[in-house]
């Protein structure tokens, strides 16, 4: 399995992004597929979140995730367990400030972003499914706010880069008006810098960035885009220990 680590995390909080890298699914999922609502086998997916969790030495059986829906609401998150089918909550993110609460959101070409609190005295850690949409509807406030005061520092994992991000003047056209003008390079959006901005605007006073593109790099990784909807899902798992 390889895995992605958040190496300047502070303590006492571990993140690790996911690749394609580890798993038991086949085909179009191989292998390290963690989207059951995919056309991939519900038990093999079931048995990657396992293995995730072992690696990263996490209880799945009271790890949470989120129904997300590309929106920008954040959420505290709740014990219910990842290997079946959950009805999760609607949100795009996820907050705790409870030592022990694995977290984990999906991803195939968005964003998944990392924040935490820097003083250990005082822990609290929020994850982040970001795209366009939710970009723009605020999530990324959402997630800061949800963490209140002190000083806070983030990491963004990998997503589609601006070399292969095509998207239409209807995107393009608040992504400027929002974020300036070069987060848009002819018709290729720079998600990643855009979400790199919103973070340093909502005061995070550190933001580690990967500079991974899904899209590009088949053998890491999954890309709706590149797939054309038919791919599984990578994603994030954090907890405070």
């Amino acid at each position: 399995m390889r895995l992605l680590e958040w190496e300047g995390a502070p303590e006492p909080y571990r993140v690790v992004f996911t690749t394609r890298l580890g798993g038991v699914s086949e085909g179009a999922f191989e292998s390290l597929n963690l989207g059951i609502l995919t056309e991939d086998d519900p038990d093999r997916v079931v048995e990657n979140r396992r293995r995730l969790c072992e690696a990263v030495g996490v209880d799945a059986e009271t790890a949470t995730m989120a129904w997300q829906v590309h929106g920008s609401a954040v959420t505290e998150a709740k014990p219910k367990g990842i290997l079946e089918r959950t009805v999760f909550d609607q949100c795009d993110g996820l907050w705790s400030d409870r030592p022990g609460q694995a977290m984990a959101l999906v991803t195939a070409d968005c964003f998944p972003v990392a924040i935490a609190r820097a003083d250990s005295r005082r822990p609290g850690l929020c994850v982040l499914h970001v795209g366009w949409r939710g970009l723009l509807e605020g999530i990324v406030a959402s997630g800061t706010g949800a963490l209140a005061e002190g000083a806070l520092t983030a990491a963004i994992g990998p997503g589609i880069g601006a070399c292969c991000y095509e998207v239409g003047e209807e995107v393009a056209g608040p992504f400027r008006e929002r974020f300036g003008d070069d987060v848009v390079v002819q018709d290729r959006l720079d998600l990643g810098g855009a979400t790199e901005r919103a973070l340093r605007e909502a005061g995070v006073v550190s933001v580690e960035r990967s500079r991974h593109c899904t899209a590009c790099e088949p053998e890491l990784f999954f890309s709706h885009r590149r797939d054309h909807g038919r791919t599984g899902r990578q994603g994030v798992l954090a907890t405070i220990r």
